[in-house]
């Protein structure tokens, strides 16, 4: 159960890194609060404008294949594709080049500002206005900007790069003038009073080629339907102008209609001109009719007919009317055929009067693949899969057409050859009837048929004219363009989200690589989770360079403070080891590698025993890089240190030890000390001779205390080989400083037993990584803090 609870997440030890570092974080969501504030600044804000539509395109489902497609259940499908169809329509290019003539869209003006560009819509609204010397078709081809500043109410600077990347071109003109450009000769008129209150500004004007605009703006409106099967539209388009956003929708609307219109107009016209023509020659042959009956009648004065030449003359007088009719039936049949031949895309005409009924609805569905082919190939091309689908279906139909009116041709002639046939046959019964009674039958019979073909055609043309005259359009309009007026780019609320996102994410990816990468111990949890057998006596703070290294007679600061506590837990720890008797007063300080602090640890031991009024006596025990005199440097001058130390001692039998050690007063503290002496050049042979016993037995019984700053541990072998005269080893690890695999050694080093009575002293550890995680240090400044101050304290 504790091995689990020690491998348990701990969400507060993992925070504490990134808490320390708070400031970082503070300060780098400020600098991108910053700068999304200016981002926010500077940028033009846009708008969206919507627009809603209805279609009121022809029900598919009311032709002859639109009904047998209900049948088979794919009306669905063929209202969807119809609909995709009226889409891509209102997305052509040519619907939008259009719009943006229409509105001048290309020919763009705007005042520069500091912060923004303030732009101006309608152009008539702009400050100047730019007549054009060229026609517009090359004005809508061109690209071309250019900049005036006023320099008094009838003058300014023509300000141009010929071309892109050259130097700019000044010329001075004045307003109502012809100027010549790269585009033709312009000229350029005030449309305000004040003209001269933009003298500081520059009018920046802005000419496009209309169809880069077009399809510019094809990419940024939005056509999109309401539902799978409806036939509302929905329109919609940003901007960062919401008057011309509604402007270009509403155009846009404006010329469906006027395109759809225009298609209906086109085949009302083609039906009425046709039936013009007919109504024409009719006409012409019913009064040469009428003036013959006219004639005749007067000339003959005919009055009585017998009821046999009666029956006869009716009964034959019928027979001319249906072989008049299929006369006049087979005629049109060869005129819609040399229709069809003559011309593939020219409509033909239905409902003349056509026995057949098949081929009226044949017609109306071949003039309308006709209508639907022109209409896709304004907003695509003739390799289209649907308009190839549409070539295909229209050449099938006409095929379909043909061979309906071939068939019709020869059941009309059949007809005619059996109606003149009975036609002799009556003929030769009323031989004996009047020449005159059968001519004015002839001629009367002939002015009926005329007649009523007359009248006929009259009907049909008044319902091609009203058919022209209400042509609806194809587009209901349900909501005219809106807006709500609230910018919808940039979002402020995410921008600024955003950039407390980067501002937090920046400083905690640097701190997050940093721990990956960090092999450094850095306080006594890194220790204590490697060598979980050690005792740690305490952490040595981290000093600033300007602040005292050695500790002072009742001294209050951090260090002395913590050299206290590292005493404190040196009693208690020493007082449970009741079997080191002898050399029990001897204390070794070691390291692993050099540049840990053991000497700073060594003579900070030493005087903070002292402090407490025991004897101490303090020794160089490291023969190959003596750093004691630099550590005391500050408070005793070298030359009151004996000339004689230790490797003098142990090399040369004539010294004593008393020669070798000397009394000091460090920061009022008595501390006696053997140094190190001169480097030798056999120190491990040294440590290693009988003199070293005899030190260790005489300092044991003179002092209370006898700490010895030895040589690193894992560096040379000088430490293990007189590590059996210590009874307690303070091994230093030094924070920031130590890497971690090197406390493996130290764990070999405690589980060989090749140090007596291992304990650890971090060194050098920062203020916020004191204790467990740095919430609780040693003695601190009790004033009263900042509101900063605290905030710092409760987050490190």
């Amino acid at each position: 159960m504790r091995h689990l609870n020690q491998e348990k997440f701990d969400l507060k030890k993992t925070l504490k890194p990134y808490a320390r570092q708070w400031k970082w974080f503070v300060l780098s969501c400020f600098v991108f609060i910053v700068l999304a504030f200016f981002k926010l600044r500077y940028s033009t804000p846009e708008y969206n404008a919507n627009a809603k539509i209805m279609l009121t395109m022809e029900d598919a489902s009311s032709t002859p294949a639109g009904a047998l497609l209900q049948d088979l259940g794919k009306g669905n499908v063929t209202a969807r594709k119809a609909l995709e169809d009226e889409i891509e329509i209102l997305q052509s290019r040519k619907l939008m080049k259009g719009v943006i003539e229409k509105l001048d869209l290309n020919i763009q003006y705007s005042l520069t500002g500091r912060l923004h560009d303030t732009h101006f819509f309608p152009n008539s609204k702009a400050p100047v206005s730019v007549s054009f010397i060229e026609s517009d078709s090359i004005i809508n081809q061109s690209q071309f900007s250019f900049d005036l500043a006023v320099t008094s109410n009838t003058t300014f600077n023509f300000i141009y790069a010929p071309y892109n990347g050259s130097e700019e071109i000044v010329k001075k003109s004045s307003f109502g003038n012809s100027i010549s450009t790269p585009i033709g000769d312009i000229v350029i008129t005030p449309n305000t009073e004040n003209i001269i209150s933009l003298k500081e500004k520059l009018v920046h004007v802005n000419i496009l080629p209309v169809e880069n605009l077009a399809a510019a703006f094809q990419f940024k409106i939005g056509i999109t339907a309401a539902d799978e099967f409806s036939k509302v539209i929905n329109l919609s388009l940003n901007d960062y102008s919401i008057v011309r956003a509604k402007a270009v929708l509403n155009t846009l609307i404006d010329e469906y209609n006027r395109v759809g219109i225009e298609e209906k107009t086109l085949v009302a016209t083609n039906t009425a001109d046709f039936i013009d023509k007919r109504i024409n020659l009719i006409s012409s042959d019913l009064s040469a009719v009428d003036d013959e009956v006219e004639q005749f009648k007067t000339g003959n004065k005919l009055t009585d007919i017998t009821s046999e030449a009666d029956i006869y003359i009716r009964t034959n007088s019928e027979t001319e009317q249906q072989l008049a009719a299929s006369r006049t039936e087979l005629n049109m049949v060869n005129y819609m055929r040399a229709q069809i031949d003559d011309n593939v895309s020219e409509r033909i005409p239905f409902n003349v009067g056509l026995s057949n009924a098949s081929i009226n609805n044949m017609a109306v569905r071949y003039n309308q693949l006709l209508d639907d082919r022109e209409r896709l190939l304004k907003s695509s091309n003739e390799k289209n899969p649907i308009i190839v689908n549409l070539d295909q279906e229209i050449n099938n139909l006409k095929a379909g057409l043909h061979q309906a009116l071939d068939n019709s041709a020869e059941t009309v002639q059949l007809r005619i050859r059996s109606l003149q046939n009975q036609s002799a046959r009556l003929s030769s019964k009323i031989f004996s009837v009047p020449g005159q009674v059968r001519k004015s039958r002839d001629i009367e019979r002939e002015q009926g048929i005329k007649e009523s073909l007359y009248l006929f055609l009259l009907q049909k043309r008044e319902e091609a004219t009203i058919s022209l005259r209400s042509s609806a359009a194809n587009a209901k309009i349900i909501d005219m363009a809106h807006s709500s007026g609230i910018p919808v780019s940039p979002k402020v609320k995410i921008v600024y989200l955003a950039a407390i996102i980067f501002g937090l994410c920046i400083p905690f990816g640097f701190i997050y690589v940093n721990s990956l990468l960090d092999t450094k111990i850095h306080n006594r949890e890194d220790i204590e989770g490697a060598l979980k057998n050690l005792h740690i006596l305490g952490e040595i703070p981290k000093l600033a360079s300007k602040e005292v290294k050695l500790i002072k007679r009742n001294d209050r600061s951090v260090l002395s403070e913590s050299f206290r506590i590292i005493r404190t837990n040196f009693r208690h720890i020493s007082r449970s080891h009741a079997e080191a008797k002898k050399y029990k007063n001897i204390i070794f300080v070691t390291s692993t590698i050099n540049g840990e602090g053991k000497s700073f640890t060594s003579v900070n031991t030493a005087l903070t025993i002292s402090n407490t009024g025991k004897k101490v006596l303090l020794i160089g025990a490291d023969l190959r890089n003596p750093q004691i005199l630099s550590s005391l440097k500050s408070t005793i001058k070298k030359e009151k240190f004996s000339k004689i130390g230790l490797s003098e001692y142990l090399s040369d039998n004539t010294y004593q030890l008393k020669d070798a050690i000397t009394s000091h007063s460090i920061n009022d503290l008595q501390l006696d000390i053997l140094p190190s002496g001169s480097i030798p050049p056999n120190p491990a042979e040294l440590l290693l001779s009988d003199k070293i016993k005899e030190l260790f037995d005489t300092v044991s019984e003179e002092y209370d205390y006898v700490v010895v700053d030895t040589a690193p541990s894992m560096m040379v072998t000088d430490t293990l080989l007189i590590s059996e005269y210590a009874a307690y080893t303070m091994y230093v690890i030094r924070a920031d400083y130590t890497e971690k695999p090197l406390l493996n050694f130290a764990k070999e080093l405690h589980a060989d037993k090749k140090l007596n009575n291992m304990m650890v002293v971090v060194n050098d550890v920062k203020q916020s990584n004191f204790g467990y995680g740095g919430k609780y240090g040693y003695y601190e400044n009790t004033g009263k803090r900042t509101f900063f101050g605290r905030l710092k304290k409760y987050m490190s």
